[in-house]
């Protein structure tokens, strides 16, 4: 089993925003994308295509739009995802190259809720300066989110000078994306996290499949917002492993040469001690190479993990040594607090994490 990659420059969610706002559009955006005055772009959180193909029968509406597959980005990951889709840069030029990386002291930083050890990092780990790219090319459209994230230091980082319509209920994040259509505006992204938190905390179950169907239902009502002439596009940012109890201790062998960890359970960093980066890659390898593709961060970079070569930013904020699961398993850090409530995961390259829906549908 070989990972999948993302397909940068391609059919991937880095190349998504581009195509809709500057084109020319490629051949792998669906039809009904093509020359409309008004895009919706809809961001539903941790719905893979592989989930969505199993499901065709409980998401009617989504599964009747024109489209397919694209690839996302490497972690498969929601901080680092939305970051490529919104800048249109692959993580090695927009630098949040993962849910928790090194920062300096040795801290890690947890992106999504802005947090070290130490606290709120709004102030010492400024999300300006931690990505400058601007998102969405510098326009400025309009974004139906949460309203719980506006003053985020995520927010800050991959949204920085949007103009923000802050939602609590799905019913206002549609009446709020049909109010925008009605005011003219010719672009506008909505982001709905329902899937995502659904499958972490129930995996993908009986609880997953009611929430895939619930956000069937606001791809439905939008739709219905939407005049003849405009068009919804709808992707995600990964898909899911229902990885359940199946946790998975780092070797005694490894753990001796490890100094610290960051990343996730599935896309697991390993920071060496010093002079130890090659004997932990060869521990690695022994321990957990039948489990997961091992790989050092030159090894990932050259293969084109990340989209390129890494910043001096990006270089730093990753570890010397990372664990990508391949079977179904997490791999565990006990820092990374409150991750063994995860059910369902991703940040692997799994198909069934890499493979994201991008499908479109005309008024």
């Amino acid at each position: 089993m070989e990972p999948v990659l993302p397909a940068y420059g391609g059919a991937c969610i880095d190349g998504v925003v581009p195509a809709l706002l500057t084109g020319p559009v490629p051949p792998w955006v669906p039809a009904p994308a093509r020359g409309a005055k008004q895009t919706v772009l809809l961001m539903l959180d941790g719905l893979g295509w592989e989930q969505l193909v199993d499901r065709s029968r409980l998401a009617p509406t989504l599964w009747g739009m024109t489209g397919g597959p694209i690839t996302t980005v490497a972690p498969s990951t929601t901080a680092t995802a939305l970051t490529s889709l919104t800048t249109g840069l692959p993580p090695s030029k927009h630098g949040v190259v993962g849910y928790r990386v090194r920062v300096e002291g040795d801290q890690v930083l947890n992106v999504l809720r802005w947090r070290t050890a130490s606290g709120d990092a709004r102030g010492s780990i400024p999300p300006e300066d931690f990505q400058l790219a601007d998102p969405f090319g510098g326009v400025r459209p309009p974004v139906v989110t949460r309203a719980e994230f506006e003053e985020t230091g995520f927010t800050g980082a991959h949204l920085s000078g949007v103009r923000f319509h802050g939602w609590r209920m799905p019913s206002t994040l549609v009446s709020t994306v049909g109010q925008l259509l009605a005011e003219g505006e010719p672009f506008i992204y909505a982001y709905y996290d329902g899937v995502d938190k659904v499958a972490h905390e129930f995996g993908l179950g009986p609880e997953y499949d009611a929430e895939v169907c619930a956000a069937d239902r606001v791809t439905e009502a939008v739709i219905r917002q939407l005049p003849h002439d405009a068009a919804l596009v709808v992707t995600s940012d990964h898909g899911q492993v229902d990885v359940g109890d199946n946790i998975v201790s780092l070797a005694d062998e490894v753990l001796d040469r490890v100094r610290m960890l960051s990343g996730e359970g599935r896309f697991r960093w390993l920071h060496a001690r010093p002079g130890l980066e090659s004997a932990l890659a060869d521990a690695t390898r022994r321990c957990h190479g039948a489990r997961a593709w091992v790989r050092t961060r030159a090894e990932a970079t050259s293969e084109g993990w990340f989209g390129g070569e890494l910043t001096a930013d990006g270089n730093a904020r990753l570890g010397d040594v990372v664990i990508a699961a391949r079977d179904p398993v997490a791999f565990l850090d006990p820092a990374d607090t409150g991750e063994m409530r995860l059910r369902s995961r991703h940040g692997s390259l799994t198909s069934a994490e890499m493979l994201v829906p991008l499908l479109a549908a005309r008024g």
